[in-house]
């Protein structure tokens, strides 16, 4: 699913490994390491920048980056997709069946997988995730999202200890990529669940103890506005060819630093050990790369977006009993022809140039071309030209009525509005400055107002508390796993979230395509239904896209294993990479 981006006792459990660990040891002191080779390296470890604190450790409740960083490398699911071959893999499963069908998926599960705290992963863990988290009306999450199929929920049903039954109510193209989610455990949540406090549980202000994945790492220690510590998982169920346990770093440590200009800092002081390049970073570290030992990767453009929205929600704040947007706001971004003056006023190749020093391309569809297949690059596109923004204006009624510089709509009421973006992303922050001055030339007043990053998602998403943002989404290859945004019932459904039922009819269609897109298997018919809806976004413009940089990043080159690529980024087999001699 997309997320807002910032620039993440069986009592004999343990008794009973103890018999292989003794074995070990006896093999040890008699002079045979079973599995063992000489290039195996054990121990370092990791060090990345973070530019914001942890909402929260729940990956089922988690919306923006900040806290998915984290959860998942803690959390895993049924299976994950290779980060090189972007083929489906198993993880927490060992296997899976289809019948006929296609509606009907048995998944035999892995079983040498313990939680943190010995327990044993079984399919009561799958069940409970689905069935009482997932399905769970009470627990806001954006997964429901992804597994209701026209509104439907899978069937989940356990058959024995390690297997567990899917029974789609309609086939579900993208299933098998879909079970990626994250599997938790219910002995250690059912009775939050019972007692009704599930949405309150694995906050930021947990003990790390508490928190209990089957990853690769877990959590050790977090200081707020300090650093995230993930110590080495020593149970962890996955082996190198050899057979020598996985993961080879002891730690991974994030030290939260506030924002990007910082993390460039620390990184040429060699205090972190990855950075993630702005393009106008490029001339100053490249220079670099022998003499601080690093070395610079660009794998294309990134996945994710940039883009303005605005606030179309047109319901009433329950605390207060207004409306969460005045009316003639309102009847401004609801305006189709006031956002296609908006997307014609945003200069987006100065931002390339100036922010990104050439290391970018204007955005115009809602898939990034990196995601392949089903990218689509002939939609609706929006030339720089504020004489066309003003015509739009004029003949849409929004006029100078007063000669004071500033339009006005029917009302007589100056076009203003507060801009908001994350005060740790300085490129965006740049950004708005670029298309805030270029508005003000069309007679638009911007009121720009940089916001602590989480303190951004939770008006966008929370308190509805805004005007108009300039964020980003996390991006992918499937286009279904956005569907809890561009569902008119999605829970980032920004513009206007959880509609009761679509409020216009390009909403509707766009409903429609979703759910005959899913089921379509068909893979060139998905591709024809959703490059409509991508043609329909670009015209309705829900989302003003402004430009997507290359995604750039500097690597310390004291890593073994590292297999880079666009869609895995530098560290996606986290567990087998290890620390060069």
């Amino acid at each position: 699913m997309l997320r807002f981006s910032l620039r993440q006792n069986n009592k004999d459990s343990n008794l009973s490994r103890l018999f292989p660990a003794l074995i070990f040891f006896l093999a040890f002191f008699c002079g045979f390491r079973p599995g063992f080779s000489a290039d195996t390296k054990y121990g370092g470890e990791l060090i990345l920048a973070a530019t914001s604190d942890p909402r929260s450790f729940n990956p089922i409740l988690a919306k923006e980056t900040s806290t998915t960083s984290i959860t998942q490398i803690i959390f895993e699911g049924l299976t994950r997709t290779n980060g090189l071959t972007l083929a489906v893999e198993p993880a927490l499963a060992l296997s899976w069946s289809v019948d006929k069908s296609g509606l009907v998926w048995d998944f035999k599960l892995r079983r040498d997988v313990v939680w943190f705290d010995g327990e044993r992963f079984s399919a009561d863990d799958v069940i409970f995730t689905f069935n009482k988290l997932i399905y769970n009306d009470d627990i806001p999450n954006s997964a429901r999202d992804i597994f209701s199929i026209e509104g439907q929920p899978v069937k989940v049903q356990k058959i024995d200890e390690f297997h567990v039954r899917f029974i789609l109510p309609k086939k579900f193209a993208p299933f098998l990529r879909a079970m990626s989610t994250e599997i938790l455990p219910k002995h250690i949540l059912e009775s939050s669940v019972e007692n009704g406090k599930f949405n309150f549980t694995w906050g930021a202000d947990s003990k790390p103890s508490e928190i209990i994945g089957t990853g690769p790492f877990m959590l050790s220690q977090y200081i707020p506005g300090e650093r995230i510590v993930l110590r080495r998982n020593p149970d962890y169920y996955r082996r190198d060819k050899n057979g020598n346990n996985l993961p080879y770093m002891e730690k991974i440590i994030f030290i939260i630093l506030g924002n990007q200009d910082t993390a460039l800092l620390k990184f040429l002081d060699g205090e972190i050990d990855y950075y993630s390049l702005r393009g106008t970073d490029y001339p100053l570290l490249k220079p670099k790369e022998k003499e601080r030992d690093f070395t610079i990767y660009n794998t294309g453009p990134a996945f994710g977006s940039n883009f303005i929205v605005f606030n179309q929600n047109s319901g009433l704040n329950p605390r207060s009993n207004k409306p969460y947007i005045n009316a003639n706001k309102l009847g401004w971004f609801k305006d189709v022809n006031f956002r296609k003056a908006i997307a014609h006023s945003i200069d987006k190749e100065m931002i390339i140039q100036i922010l990104m020093n050439g290391f970018g391309i204007a955005q115009d569809s809602a898939m990034s071309p990196s995601a392949g297949f089903f990218y689509n690059p002939d939609v609706e596109a929006y030339d720089y030209d504020l004489d066309k923004a003003r015509d739009i204006l004029d003949e849409s009624g929004y006029k100078d009525i007063d000669g004071d510089g500033l339009l006005e709509d029917e009302n007589g009421k100056d076009i203003e509005f507060s801009l908001y973006t994350s005060a740790q992303d300085n490129q965006r922050i740049q950004m708005a400055a670029i298309i805030s001055n270029d508005l003000s030339r069309i007679g638009i007043k911007v009121n720009f107002l940089p916001l602590e990053f989480n303190n951004l998602v939770q008006r966008l998403t929370s308190t509805f508390d805004w005007d108009a943002m300039i964020i980003g989404l996390t991006g992918g290859i499937e286009p279904h796993f956005g569907r809890n945004v561009w569902a008119s019932s999605g829970r980032l459904h920004m513009w206007n979230p959880e509609q009761l039922s679509p409020q216009t009819s390009w909403e509707r269609r766009i409903d429609e395509i979703f759910d005959l897109a899913v089921q379509e298997l068909d893979e060139k018919n998905r591709k024809s239904l959703y490059d409509e809806w991508q043609v329909i976004v670009s015209k309705e413009l829900p989302l003003i896209y402004t430009v997507l940089s290359d995604s750039m990043f500097a690597v310390r080159n004291k890593f073994g294993n590292l297999k880079l690529s666009s869609f895995g980024g530098a560290f996606h087999n986290l567990e087998e990479i290890y620390i060069k001699n």
